[in-house]
Formats: structure tokens, sequence, C-alpha cells
């Protein structure tokens, strides 16, 4: 698998990642452990968590991984993330509790997982860039951040002298979307590296919730996540994949995936899932790039019939 660089000191990643969002929720560590390898074993380098994920048991599931299978230095390339609020101490001590969760003393690529005012303070961002020159973090990164907020970090960066952040990670898919073309042009001026996740928006784009939400599905398990897509919008976007993917043959979760994973500007897909399978269907949607098609699938939804509602 091809891989790009996503950071001005070299950090490559490969071209799908694979989020470990599941581990110790969804799936136990055995079949955490089943998917790593399988992951690893076809290309993939690239394994985002998070302290959130499971109250950190994805982390330690990770890292019991590394310490089991011992990757050679610099094969892979491991991404986490620090929830608010971000005052200085308490930054110091997430990411340490980070790093003894991973085994690790370092971490490649560190976010602020999501905007809250306190990482606008440059309190905040001269910590993370004393992290960073103690060799606690290679790169640092922001998630679920718009425009206007990236800018402003950017800004106070540049202004006190800091370490700037170099990626954003936010969801993009074909039903919900926080990566627009607005926002791509400014992060490519900024030279700031995009990785998307939930490529089948947790599963909405296979048309498998609906009905009803699927006992066990990530809608079941993280009900805030309905509201994200369980909307007139996103069950129109849904409705076009539908009608292509009756049309072309392909299944929807296979054109689902094929668009997230060849749209420009965007460096790496985190890809989750359960078992090795969720994650072949992505490689194998490596494999269909049709820009015509994508252009279809892209275009305005307009109002269909029967659109359901939950």
């Amino acid at each position: 698998m091809d891989t790009r660089v996503i950071t001005p000191a070299g950090l490559r990643v490969s071209r799908i990642g694979l989020g470990c969002v599941t581990f110790g929720r969804e799936i136990d560590e055995a079949a955490s452990f089943a998917l790593l390898d399988h992951a690893f074993a076809r290309g993939v380098t690239f394994f985002d968590t998070a302290a959130a994920y499971g109250l950190g048991a994805s982390e330690k599931i990770l890292g019991r991984w590394l310490a089991s299978r011992r990757p050679a230095e610099g094969t892979v390339i491991i991404a986490t993330k620090i929830l608010p609020p971000y005052e200085p101490a308490r930054i110091a001590e997430a990411v340490g509790e980070s790093l003894q969760r991973l085994g690790r003393a370092t971490t490649d690529l560190l976010y602020v997982h999501r905007w809250d005012a306190t990482a606008e303070s440059p309190a905040a961002l001269a910590a993370l860039d004393a992290l960073v020159r103690a060799g606690k973090i290679r790169a640092l990164g922001v998630s679920n951040y718009n425009q206007q907020q990236l800018a402003t970090a950017l800004a106070l960066q540049q202004q006190h002298g800091l370490e700037r952040f170099s990626v954003v990670q936010n969801n993009h898919n074909l039903a919900v979307s926080d990566v627009s073309a607005e926002f791509r042009e400014f992060c490519a001026a900024q030279q700031i590296a995009i990785v998307t996740y939930s490529p089948l928006g947790a599963g909405f784009l296979t048309g498998k919730h609906q009905r009803a939400v699927q006992p066990g599905s990530r809608f079941d398990l993280v009900p805030g996540h309905q509201d994200v897509y369980f909307h007139d919008t996103a069950y129109r976007r849904l409705a076009r994949l539908e009608s292509v993917a009756a049309r072309t043959g392909h299944s929807p979760a296979h054109l689902a995936l094929a668009w997230a994973l060849h749209q420009p500007g965007v460096a790496s897909v985190l890809v989750g899932g359960r078992t090795p399978a969720h994650l072949d269907q992505a490689l194998a949607a490596l494999a269909l790039d049709d820009p015509a098609l994508f252009a279809e699938l892209s275009a305005e939804p307009v109002n269909l019939p029967n659109t359901p509602s939950l």
C-alpha cells in the first residue's frame, strides 16, 4: 500500500489507517489483535486511537499488541488524542497516561480530540509545544475542528513561536462531511494534512439502519451518533447511493468506501471494524477509481420519496 507524508518532519502514513475505536468496546482483545495482525500484514501501518476510546481500553490493547508483536522501529505510526479541558498541567498528565497505556516513550501524532475554548489558551499551546520539544510527541494535530477554529489555532502558534498543528482529522463520508472544498483549499495553503474517518458513516451508508437501529451497533452503543446521521439530508444521500449501487452492480458499502478513499487532498482514511473482513472491503475499494461515478455520488441530494425516519 502506498504511503503519504503528513508532517514537515516526514511522518509517513499508509493510505488506509486502522481506527481502533472498537477495541475494548465492541470487540475484545483477541478480536482486536486479529484485526491488527491482519491490517499490518496487508500494509496498514497507521493506527489511530484515543484516550476516550473505551475509557483507555483501546490504548491499552494497542499497547499490548505493540509489546507482543514488536514491529521494527519506524514501521508503524501511532496516533492518539486527549480530551478537554486543555489546561497545561492536565495536558502533560493526559499525555503521560496515554503513553503509559500504549507502552511507549513517544507517540508519533497527538491530536486535540475536539475544539474547546481552553485549546485557544497560549499556555495550553505552549504545553503541547513543550511535549514536542521533550520528545514525548513527534507531531501535533487537531480533530473535529472547523476552518475558523483551525485558523485561530495556527495564528496563535505562529504569534508565540510554538510548534504548529500539521494534521487535521475530521469526519468525511457521503452522508455527512466536515471536509468541504474550501476547507481542503485552506489546509493545502497552510500545509495541513487531512486525515478522515467514518467512510461508511458508522454503518449508516450500508443502509442497515433504515428500519431501526441494529442492536450492538455504533448507533446503539453511542446514541449520540444518531443525531449526526438520522436526518433528511443524510437519508437522501443514502438513497442516491443505493440507486447508483443498484444501477452499477456495486454494493453501497463498496461505492461509499471507494468514494472516500479517492477524495482529493486527503492523505489517509481511517477504517474501523470488528473483523478482518471489514478491513478487506476497504482494501478492495482502493481498486475502484471512477471520477465520473464519484461526481454523481457527490451531487447535491434531491428530494426523493419514502425517506425513512426513525
